[in-house]
């Protein structure tokens, strides 16, 4: 027919070529091992040679009348680059080696395996080609004393202009000699030092060596005086003969007589300048150090505590960088593309890197329907976008590798359940953490919670998450940060339903899964979801959010095969009337909430929950007697506020011995002085509403002194007077 046509391409060309292709994905993989040791034997060779060059330029540099010329700085630049990347590379390559197995020719992960090892035989080359380059004639040439070496880099940082000139205004001040910048991962940090380092050129004059370290996660002191050693043309000192107090000498009685700026780039703990070797910066000596970090502790341990916070980039500032990555003429190839455009950079919520590596992935794609493409991947599975797992998320990464402890890094990764830059109020946060079981309740009720705020705050100062500017009982976790998060939670993407979260995205039903049996979070909060029906084995799961939602119904069954959850939130689900009796089942939880419901009857068998430490009933209007609840004798924690309070309730508070925070509501005249004269019960009341108490007998209102009240709050009673006794309560008269 006309307009058809057809392609034949020889049988044994396609086989030829697949099976080209094939070979080469299998040498990756095979020739792992052998390809890891001629690496190492590769940069071994290039260090020496390295070695060589800067003694040879070192004992010229010395005396202050040469300098090396342009070539042996570019070379000497592009190795240490290498060095790192190389080191990086193989810090993890006994791991990759172990994925290996049939005698090294196949992977229990063949796509992770051929990546690494395609990396492992790029990295090769790079290295032998630097090593080739390495032979130079002539390695110094006649120099200025001083002169700074600068760093290329672009010359614009977009947005940070501001933040470098207080930067180098506050390291040129006086009686500044320490100068401290941190952030999160990717945010900027060593682009804001490079620019700092380059300024130096500006006033050379003042200052007779500037020296830049790159000091990373796993630097040590040698590696640091080695670095400073090079700079100032002590090299012999890479021979490694001399300890490292020697060494330290050394650099000192260079340094002591020269103004020098010390600029250490990414350094993860405090480095000790005396064990270094380094003067420390005075107004007297009139020297400077700068430092980039991604946590605050550190910047306090190394004396600066008034920081430089190197924040992420404002909307404005993110497509002013974001364009310029992507250029002019993939913006203009479509009308509609711009506002798509717009739509991705916003997904990277104002990170630098983010910015630069999709928008460089993004500054080919000319069609409507790629960049629609684009902005579905970013929204629903961003891990899954181009460059996401190679060059972002591994960098953020190592701020979570740095965290002090499991216990730790597990309270990071819960914070991802919550949806995309939603406020988590902190002290909801450390309940949902004792209800896991990653902070212990057994201590008191204020070294539980301050054990939790520490992490809140490590995780703080670490950039892992951020705290409110206006109201500090909230953090929140920044998008890719969050994304981070879910890809450790998902075992890096190889698990992707371990870790089910699906908040805030407009569900009307539960997503469908392929292994339930496998998931260990879910988090299903701010959508629509009216009902569940289905049924379905979930032995691992332990954490459960469904609030928030539009729930009429949720059937028993779904509550059947969940013997370790450990935390429910049903609250905010104003449309749900009745509980399943199989709440009753689950006889692991420690955590239920169920909070501004609609429901007017709990299930007979929850007073079974003895494993029950943390109950929400707070808002229930429609809740009848929970007589009984004297049962959940673990209870630490219990919201009765919006309940009527009786004394029959209050009879059942009082067995409750390991009861630490009650919240409640005080509508009659009765249980006032029974509950305020219970030294049990008034230690634990941390908010109390008085309501309606219209009898004369409360005219004066005594209150006892209740150390943990946060909260009080009286609505139309009679009273005239209140009075807050400085006693305790067990001695008041009143």
């Amino acid at each position: 027919m006309g307009g058809c046509f057809s392609v034949s391409l020889p049988c044994d060309q396609v086989v030829n070529q697949f099976s080209q292709w094939l070979c080469l994905r299998g040498c990756y993989i095979h020739n792992l091992p052998e390809n890891i040791v001629a690496l190492q034997h590769a940069m071994a060779m290039l260090t020496a040679k390295l070695d060589d060059v800067l003694r040879t330029v070192g004992r010229e540099e010395f005396t202050g009348r040469q300098q090396r010329i342009s070539q042996v700085q570019v070379w000497h630049a592009n190795v240490l680059t290498t060095k790192k990347k190389v080191d990086d590379l193989l810090s993890t390559y006994e791991a990759e080696l172990q994925r290996l197995c049939l005698c090294g020719f196949c992977s229990k992960d063949l796509k992770l395996s051929y990546l690494y090892g395609r990396s492992v035989r790029l990295m090769l080359r790079e290295v032998e080609k630097l090593s080739s380059q390495g032979g130079f004639d002539v390695v110094v040439e006649a120099s200025t004393f001083g002169e700074v070496d600068e760093i290329p880099i672009q010359p614009t940082i977009f947005g940070q202009e501001r933040m470098l000139e207080k930067a180098w205004t506050l390291l040129m001040e006086d009686g500044s000699g320490m100068l401290g910048l941190y952030g999160m991962g990717g945010v900027g940090k060593t682009t804001l030092l490079t620019q700092i380092n380059n300024k130096f050129s500006e006033i050379s004059d003042r200052f007779e060596v500037v020296i830049w370290v790159v000091v990373s996660k796993s630097a040590t002191v040698r590696k640091i005086q080695r670095d400073i050693a090079q700079k100032v043309g002590l090299v012999e000192m890479g021979s490694g003969e001399k300890d490292e107090n020697q060494r330290a000498l050394d650099i000192y009685n260079v340094l002591r007589r020269r103004k020098f700026a010390l600029l250490l780039d990414d350094i993860w703990e405090k480095v000790d300048l005396k064990a270094v070797g380094v003067p420390y910066p005075t107004r007297n000596n009139g020297c400077k150090v700068a430092f980039t970090t991604r946590s605050r502790d550190v910047c306090g341990r190394m004396g600066v505590d008034d920081p430089v916070e190197v924040s992420c980039l404002q909307p404005d500032e993110s497509w002013d960088l974001f364009q310029r990555t992507v250029g002019e003429n993939t913006l203009g190839s479509h009308p509609d593309i711009p506002e798509l455009a717009r739509k991705v950079a916003r997904k990277c919520r104002g990170l630098p890197l983010a910015l630069n590596v999709i928008g460089e992935t993004m500054a080919c794609k000319r069609t409507v329907h790629e960049w629609c493409h684009a902005v579905d991947v970013l929204t629903s599975s961003a891990t899954e976008f181009s460059g996401m797992e190679d060059e972002i998320l591994p960098v953020l990464k190592y701020s979570y590798d740095n965290l002090s402890g499991e216990m730790v890094r597990s309270c990071f990764l819960y914070c991802s359940l919550f949806p995309e830059d939603y406020h988590i109020d902190k002290e909801r946060l450390v309940e949902y953490w004792i209800g896991e079981g990653f902070v212990s309740e057994k201590e008191s009720r204020e070294r539980t919670l301050n054990q939790g705020y520490e992490i809140v705050g490590t995780l703080v100062r670490a950039c892992l998450l951020m705290e409110e500017r206006k109201d500090k009982s909230y953090v929140k976790m920044h998008d890719v940060v969050r994304e981070m998060a879910l890809w450790i939670s998902s075992d890096f993407g190889n698990q992707k339903e371990r870790c089910v979260v699906r908040a805030g995205v407009g569900l009307r039903e539960v997503p469908k899964l392929k292994e339930w049996a496998t998931v260990r979070k879910m988090s299903l909060m701010n959508n629509g979801i009216e009902e569940i029906f289905d049924s379905h084995e979930c032995g691992e799961l332990t954490t459960l959010f469904l609030q928030k939602n539009a729930f009429v119904k949720i059937s028993g069954e779904f509550f059947r095969c969940m013997p370790h959850l450990a935390v429910l939130d049903l609250s905010e689900n104003h449309s749900l009337e009745e509980l399943p009796e199989e709440i009753s089942e689950l006889g692991s939880l420690r955590y239920l909430d169920v909070s501004y419901t609609c429901v007017n009857q709990l299930p007979v068998g929850l007073w079974e929950l003895k494993k029950l430490i943390h109950l929400n009933l707070e808002h229930m209007s429609r809740l009848g007697s929970i007589l009984g609840i004297s049962s959940l004798w673990n209870l630490r924690t219990l919201g009765l506020r919006g309940l009527v309070l009786d004394m029959r309730l209050v009879n059942e508070l009082e067995l409750l011995e390991h009861l630490q925070v009650v919240t409640i509501d005080i509508s009659s005249a009765s249980v006032v002085k029974p509950l305020l004269w219970s030294h049990r019960l008034v230690v634990c009341i941390r908010e109390v509403d008085f309501k309606y108490l219209e009898e004369e007998s409360m005219r004066v209102l005594t209150l006892p002194t209740i150390v943990n009240l946060r909260r009080l709050s009286i609505k139309r009673c009679g009273m005239r007077e209140i009075e807050i006794e400085k006693t305790t309560s067990s001695s008041s008269s009143s």
